[in-house]
């Protein structure tokens, strides 16, 4: 039974809610052996982060012909339950893309020593749970390259969505890799929100790139998962560009998006299922960063024209200085600091 069936059954047998199936409804049925994905906030078809989680599954089960389970979440309290309700019933590995599932699995995944975990974005110790962490500060310095060699007026934007470390960690890579390409670069920083409703809120993020757009920046990386729509269409309506973010958002507004910072969280996805599936499975702390393509920025037919060869070249020698270590690109969440900004 694929992921699309299992979510219409059970809306016929216990009622869906809004945009994913009632987790007590996940008790009805057989027991599963299929791996699981449980998405954060924000729906997976949010065209950037949980996207790419899904897409990741999805890829893995046409490749694979193994079908996959996964849920929505509706609010923060069925955390703790969604990962149990799976765990019990057979799904292994269960995947859990996102920060705020970091206190939700450290407390359940030792209740279920023989199912395994992965948590993207979290570091969660304990012996059945794996680790991915994406260097995002690297990817966004090369997003940041771009954005100042686009530039035409040395201003550009950043709107991220949670103002949290790490997000302040795509700002800081990004701030970092534009000052390297124009020391005097001027980089205007918002963020849409304190809480979790900052993932969804297009609007607002559409109104702060505006406000960057009218300050005199002609380019603003959007971190901010599905708010980050609103910075894509400010720069559809103003004339400008903006810098997508994980999934490859290039289609969105073909010729006003510069590129996307993308983010392998699909692959992160793939893997664990895979290394599952092929008795391969790893726990601990996994890094994807430059040198395993975990990130990187995205070239298609909808920014061809957008970005030169001249611009392609001086972005890949900076790529090859990161991973000579030439260039130390800081990480904010180290320190909580980003120098010169």
């Amino acid at each position: 039974m694929n992921s699309k069936n299992l979510t219409k059954q059970l809306a016929a047998k216990a009622g869906v809610l809004a945009g994913g199936v009632a987790v007590g409804a996940l008790l009805a049925g057989t027991a599963l052996a299929e791996p699981a994905v449980i998405y954060d906030l924000g729906g997976k078809f949010d065209k950037s982060f949980n996207e790419a989680a899904y897409n990741g599954a999805t890829q893995w089960s046409e490749e694979n012909g193994v079908e996959f389970l996964d849920l929505e979440l509706q609010n923060d309290a069925q955390r703790e339950q969604a990962l149990r309700q799976f765990a019990r019933r057979g799904a292994n590995p269960i995947v859990v893309p996102g920060f705020s599932w970091g206190a939700a699995l450290e407390t359940v995944a030792p209740e279920f020593p023989d199912t395994n975990f992965a948590i993207i974005d979290m570091v969660v110790d304990a012996p059945n749970v794996r680790s991915v962490i994406f260097d995002e500060h690297t990817g966004s310095f090369l997003v940041g390259a771009l954005a100042a060699l686009k530039s035409e007026t040395g201003q550009i934007g950043f709107v991220g969505g949670m103002d949290i470390p790490l997000i302040h960690k795509f700002f800081c890579g990004y701030a970092q890799g534009a000052q390297a390409v124009n020391p005097d670069i001027e980089v205007y920083e918002n963020y849409t929100g304190t809480t979790p409703a900052a993932w969804n809120d297009p609007v607002t993020a559409g109104e702060l790139a505006k406000a960057a757009y009218d300050r005199g920046a002609d380019v603003v990386f959007a971190a901010a998962g599905g708010s980050g729509l609103g910075v894509l269409q400010a720069a559809a309506d103003t004339g400008n560009f903006a810098i997508g973010v994980d999934s490859n958002q290039n289609y969105i507004q073909p010729g006003s998006v510069l590129t996307s910072m993308v983010k392998r969280v699909d692959v992160a996805v793939a893997d664990a299922f895979s290394d599952q599936m092929n008795g391969e499975w790893t726990s601990g702390l996994q890094i994807m960063g430059l040198g395993n393509d975990g990130v990187g920025y995205s070239l298609d037919e909808y920014n061809a024209d957008l970005v030169t060869e001249e611009m392609m070249a001086t972005v890949a020698d900076l790529n090859a200085k990161i991973q000579s270590g030439e260039i130390v690109v800081h990480d904010y969440t180290t320190d909580s600091t980003c120098p010169g900004f």
